[in-house]
């Protein structure tokens, strides 16, 4: 393995479910000697797709981590799934990865997920390269994959290769860098290809497309425009080095082309990944902030010798310790180190250090800065947390996960096993940051959360069958919540008076709508308090007071969102004062304004994409309208419908069921969370008569 640090490969391969993207990793595997044989989705065999619940549904659910080498590169390559419901394991591969290949349905082209995963690739600022796969397919379209990127995911893809031949026809692909035809071997299942010259039919295009490919690499890289606009002869190695930093900037997304499933244009993506992403000596040193000084900007350069600077990114169940997953981004990790955890003041050290390869691990004595690895032996760590050397503490970007939209209900089928309910529900909440669970007290049961039917089936299964605790579950609930719709202020007390020291507090607060832009910052504070009424150090308990209040609205006990606070005014006593006195009062306060500012219910929304033969779309139409669905756009692909649509999640159970009886099992969709918007009075009457 390839320990320069320029020679490290730190990528993640993303898609759309169904695109083939786990296909590709298995050819990946292959043909770089990772594995002897190759696996295939729907034999059950993928080796990426190890857990048992993978293989039953031909869908990837946990991104899983691998090593391997390709032209004296290494390569930490992580698959991640392609489903919404499991958007966090994308969410925080990406945040640990230098570059990511998107690989794209050569018939779907550009869907639902596909545009999910790009914005959270544009929002880490993560550069990538395209693969539009399937081209074997009938109705394979390369073309408009390319103006649907463009169009419907603002890129700017440099197209690097041209399919040769199309549906069963497809045979190979064309280079226009070195103006060449690759034709694979299929019965030598593709790792054999010949080098020959593009046909005569395809040569004009060829030719207009590289034309295409020098104006748009010299419009983003400044060297190559130079030579560019004198007219000078750009060698092969010359333009590849400035679609390469081009690349790396996120200026532009290199397009290749392929079809995994029959072996064809794999070797040259590899390729690619080796020559355009970035190592991790081509980006910028990794940033974050002192502990105890949150303005103290640090960074960390990927260098080995430098302080230790690593992130938590994943925690993974096992029965011999749990695995947490780790970037390091700087400094030496060793058997036996110990590490110091900042948000947590916490002290750790590492017994084992393993290099994984899916299910299966191989154990080292260290790892390096640039290095993806698992380690054991860490007790108080979270995902999401920085591990640092205790002699230079830094603090590293956390993790940003979608909140959760739907709920059931959990219990175990024999009371004696409550306790070991409550230990599982724990490991899973630690495993999966888009998993909550807390205890009601009004109904007296355990209510699980997650990121939609799909996700809580998952961690039910898990429960039952991996964790081995037989429990029963309730229908599927949605996470409603409470907002306002006007301005409100109210004043509250709160005083005691016992035989020693009393409570005294007043405050008077007002609230109004406020759309929040974080998840958490659901509730907004801030005080407005001048000449001294409350002291400083007191306001920092108003504030906690409102957070600790907004758990439980004025409605039916649902979260408020939504809701800017104000502190305006208060009253403190000199003796009887304290943190607690103000945190009451700033509680009760919060509550009577938000029963005054006109409270509503809130509903989550989701961003719906239906593909239907044109045959049924009139029948899906109507299903939808009756589900208070909003159908926001249509297309026509050939004999295709694509309807995309946002609708009420609690119209939306069962949905799967419902689309195979109307189209004989010929639809597909995708859903995922998108907004959450006030609810119609009466329903909303209806669904707080039901929560009483």
């Amino acid at each position: 393995m390839a320990e320069d640090l320029k020679k490290i490969r730190n990528i993640g391969i993303m898609a759309h479910i169904d695109a083939g993207k786990t296909t590709v990793t298995e050819r990946v595997l292959y043909y770089s000697g990772k594995t002897y044989k190759m696996g295939e989705v729907h034999d059950g065999t993928a080796v990426m797709d190890y857990l048992p619940e993978e293989q039953a549904r031909g869908i990837t659910i946990t991104a899983a981590a691998t090593t391997l080498p390709w032209k004296d590169h290494t390569i930490n390559l992580i698959d991640t799934p392609g489903h919404v419901d499991f958007t966090a394991e994308v969410e925080r591969s990406l945040r640990v990865l230098d570059g990511a290949v998107m690989v794209f349905c050569g018939v779907g082209g550009v869907e639902a997920q596909s545009e999910t995963v790009w914005r959270q690739a544009n929002r880490y600022h993560v550069p990538r390269i395209c693969f539009v796969n399937k081209l074997d397919r009938v109705g394979a379209d390369f073309d408009r994959v390319v103006q649907q990127m463009f169009s419907m995911l603002e890129a700017n893809p440099v197209v690097l290769q041209l399919p040769l031949g199309q549906d069963a026809g497809f045979v190979g692909v064309i280079d226009l860098l070195s103006m060449q035809a690759m034709v694979f071997d299929e019965k030598k299942l593709g790792a054999s290809f010949e080098l020959t010259d593009i046909p005569a039919d395809l040569l004009d295009k060829a030719r207009r497309l590289q034309h295409d490919l020098l104006e748009k690499v010299a419009e983003a890289d400044e060297q190559l425009m130079h030579l560019y606009v004198h007219d000078h002869h750009i060698p092969a190695d010359i333009l590849a080095a400035a679609i390469r930093r081009a690349t790396i900037a996120c200026a532009i997304q290199p397009v290749l082309c392929g079809s995994a499933l029959k072996y064809k244009g794999i070797q040259p993506l590899l390729d690619a990944v080796n020559a355009y992403l970035p190592a991790p000596v081509d980006l910028p040193p990794v940033q974050g902030y002192h502990p105890k000084h949150h303005d103290k900007i640090l960074s960390r350069p990927p260098d080995p010798k430098a302080p230790l600077a690593a992130l938590v990114f994943k925690i993974q169940a096992d029965t011999h310790g749990d695995l947490y997953f780790l970037r390091i981004y700087s400094g030496t990790l060793k058997i036996g180190s110990r590490l110091y955890n900042p948000l947590r003041d916490k002290r750790e050290i590492v017994s084992r250090i393993w290099r994984m390869h899916a299910g299966q691990r191989l154990l080292l004595d260290q790892a390096q800065a640039g290095d993806i690895c698992a380690v054991v032996g860490l007790r108080h760590s979270l995902t999401g947390d920085t591990l640092a050397d205790q002699k230079a503490p830094i603090v590293l970007e956390k993790i940003e996960f979608p909140e959760t939209v739907i709920s059931m209900s959990v219990e175990p089928v024999a009371s004696a096993d409550r306790a070991r309910l409550g230990q599982a529900l724990a490991l899973l909440a630690r495993e999966d940051p888009t998993f909550t669970y807390h205890y009601d007290q009004q109904t007296s049961q355990t209510i699980m959360s997650g990121m939609g039917e799909l996700h809580l089936q998952v961690l039910h299964r898990k429960l039952r069958e991996d964790l081995k605790v037989p429990v029963r579950v309730g229908n599927p609930l949605v996470a409603y919540r409470e907002t306002i719709t006007a301005a409100a202020e109210a004043e509250a007390r709160f005083v005691r008076q016992t035989g020693g020291r009393g409570q005294f507090a007043v405050v008077t607060l007002r609230v109004e709508p406020f759309q929040h832009q974080h998840p958490d910052e659901q509730v907004v504070f801030e005080s407005s308090i001048k000449g001294g009424v409350i002291s400083a150090q007191y306001i920092p308990a108003v504030r906690q007071g409102v957070l600790d209040a907004r758990t439980s609205g004025p409605l039916g006990d649902f979260p408020v969102s939504d809701v800017k606070v104000t502190l305006l005014d208060g009253k403190e006593h000199e003796v009887d004062s304290s943190p607690v006195a103000f945190e009451m009062a700033a509680a009760k306060a919060f509550i009577d304004a938000l029963s005054k500012a006109k409270p509503a219910l809130l509903e989550p929304i989701m961003s719906l994409q239906v593909v239907v033969p044109d045959t049924y779309f009139g029948v899906v139409q109507a299903d939808l309208n009756s589900r208070r669905a909003m159908i926001t756009h249509t297309e026509i692909r050939g004999r295709t419908r694509i309807i995309d649509a946002q609708v009420p999640l609690a119209n939306m159970f069962g949905y799967a069921t419902a689309i195979r009886g109307l189209t004989q099992g010929r639809a597909t969709y995708t859903m995922e969370p998108l907004a959450y918007r006030i609810m119609p009075q009466a329903l909303a009457r209806d669904i707080l008569e039901l929560s009483y």
